[in-house]
């Protein structure tokens, strides 16, 4: 499974150092210096890890954390020069994952990142939720030792469910994510694909919330 990262660091010699020990650790890295085009990435690319500076020009490391946080889950590790026990309890208090102070050790970075994506499960090159087994890497999905026939967008979907399993993706989210920011589609393309993917699943587990989105629900 590919894993994807957003840093976001104005500071261009910082942000390109530690973008390249992040490709050089196997990781795939967009990074940006604004907080107005890291927003627009979020929107556009799914990514396993976001990597934040809180100074930063156009929406600041905050108004991204909250923004973020409404969205998904996606573990958010804030690294900033902003140091004191005030700054870090505001980070945490909005939902960070981490927080590190500059200056660090890139190579305690790499095992910060490293923990927080094996947290989260994106280390994990398959994934299990009850009998639904999903294989990233050969787009495959097995239940109860069936492989299912999904199409390759029914597979992106469940998989982009069962990474936020439990958390209400919105119908834009799931189109930006799926289809691309500029797919020119509405909810209807959503619809029909749910309804192929609940077709094919044994158990009930895409869940609607009526006028917001759906989420993966475990079968107890």
């Amino acid at each position: 499974m590919v894993i994807r990262i957003l840093l976001v660091e104005d500071d261009e010699t910082i942000r390109n150092t530690v973008k390249a020990f992040l490709i050089e650790a196997g990781y795939e890295v967009d990074a940006c210096s604004d907080g107005n085009v890291a927003h627009e990435k979020f929107y556009e690319q799914t990514y396993q890890l976001v990597i934040l500076d809180i100074l930063l020009p156009g929406m600041d490391g905050y108004q991204l954390l909250r923004e973020f946080r409404q969205l998904n889950n996606t573990p958010i590790l804030m690294m900033t020069a902003l140091s004191g026990d005030e700054n870090e309890i505001k980070a945490f208090d909005e939902k960070a994952d981490d927080y590190v102070t500059k200056p660090f050790r890139i190579q305690v970075l790499l095992k910060r990142v490293e923990a927080l994506l094996r947290r989260s499960g994106s280390l994990e090159k398959v994934i299990y939720i009850g009998k639904l087994t999903l294989f990233p890497e050969s787009f495959k999905a097995v239940y109860a030792e069936e492989e299912l026939r999904l199409t390759v967008k029914e597979f992106e979907i469940l998989m982009l469910l069962a990474q936020n399993k439990g958390q209400t993706l919105s119908h834009e989210i799931i189109l930006s994510r799926i289809w691309g920011y500029d797919f020119n589609g509405d909810e209807s393309t959503i619809h029909t694909h749910i309804k192929n993917l609940r077709r094919k699943l044994p158990e009930k587990m895409i869940k609607t919330v009526r006028g917001i989105g759906y989420y993966l629900e475990e079968p107890v």
